[in-house]
């Protein structure tokens, strides 16, 4: 059985369509062994794809093809995830994620509560 690397992303639910597959293969966001290739690549047993989704990093090893969408209770058992643990200790909140405190119920933000917000982000 050939299974194309689109269709099998797809069907093991890392992606919700195959054209988002597609597009995320095209894109230079999943790599085959640290390389690119094309959404039309044939899966073969015990490749490992790398991919980055969002800001998580998911790595996985192929153990069986499939070429159906399945349940994730079946589709589990066809790969490995080889995806790094990543520590809370080692997110951090980005340089620009504003935190001001508010009030539980105070509403929206009043025209100055707004103008303190924005003078808050220019610092």
């Amino acid at each position: 059985m050939e299974v194309r690397a689109d269709t099998y992303l797809w069907a093991i639910r890392i992606y919700k369509s195959r054209t988002l597959a597609s597009e995320e293969i095209k894109n230079g966001k999943v790599k085959l062994d640290g390389k690119n290739f094309k959404p039309s690549h044939v899966v073969k047993v015990g490749e490992v794809y790398s991919m980055s989704i969002g800001n998580d990093k998911t790595v996985i090893e192929v153990l069986s093809l499939l070429e159906k969408r399945k349940s994730y209770e079946i589709v589990k058992a066809h790969y490995i995830n080889r995806s790094p643990i990543i520590n809370k200790k080692e997110t951090q909140n980005s340089a620009f994620f504003v935190s001001i405190k508010r009030n539980k119920g105070s509403g929206r933000p009043t025209k100055k509560d707004r103008r303190d917000i924005s003078n808050f982000e220019e610092i």
